[in-house]
């Protein structure tokens, strides 16, 4: 029987970020909370806007929904250096952007706080049309004060995303599955989210991490 296998070597933009990866796990606190929301009226909301010509994706009113949401909570909207913790007032929005060579790109939106959605899905295809030509600016992949890992394309429900360190918080978005739900006496089918809230307990206990998390799925669902 051949004991032969194939050896690929960490090297490159590949080493750097298996490097990044360890780090954050060795030097930060991570907890992740899993959470399940209704994006019924997300939907609707994109439906609405293709029907004028105006065409967005669920992960753009996504980014909107998260960046109001991180305004009310401020605690999360950061970073932690050395033994501080730093809460802007701007949300800097980094949106992770899958590469050639399964590589992974982070950039950042920065002033998401003072865009539109149509805004920020225009911020969001610059960036990845410079991250895939290697044209972004080194403020770009090292700046953020919160992340976005977005998985909805696959079969991926709920997963772990790790911190980009040193960012306080990321948001692992899963795929969209027809659910029954219970409303009243009846069975009705809901397409239905999977979140899931990495963060660093260092900087933010659990329960305000819960909070928000509650909070960003109460916006979407439009229960605010």
């Amino acid at each position: 029987m051949s004991n032969t296998s194939n050896v690929v070597k960490l090297r490159g933009a590949r080493a750097m970020i298996a490097d990044k990866m360890a780090k954050s796990l060795q030097e930060s606190a991570q907890l992740t909370h899993h959470a399940s929301c209704d994006v019924s009226s997300l939907l609707a909301e994109k439906n609405k806007l293709a029907d004028t010509g105006n065409k967005v994706s669920v992960e753009d009113l996504l980014m909107l929904s998260v960046v109001e949401v991180l305004q009310r909570h401020a605690d999360i909207n950061g970073t932690v250096v050395e033994k501080e913790i730093h809460l802007p007032d701007e949300v800097d929005l980094c949106v992770a952007i899958a590469l050639p060579g399964n590589l992974l790109a982070a950039p950042a939106i920065f002033g998401a706080n003072k865009m539109d959605v149509f805004e920020l899905r225009a911020a969001r295809q610059d960036l990845s049309d410079r991250a895939r030509n290697n044209k972004l600016s080194v403020t770009e992949m090292t700046g953020g004060t919160f992340t976005i890992s977005n998985l909805g394309l696959t079969r991926v429900e709920h997963f772990t995303p790790i911190l980009n360190t040193p960012q306080i918080g990321i948001l692992g978005v899963g795929c969209i599955t027809e659910t029954a739900v219970r409303e009243g006496d009846s069975l009705v089918w809901k397409p239905i989210m999977g979140l899931s809230l990495t963060f660093d307990h260092r900087a933010i206990d659990g329960g305000p991490a819960a909070n928000f998390l509650t909070d960003l799925c109460n916006t979407i669902e439009g229960t605010t």
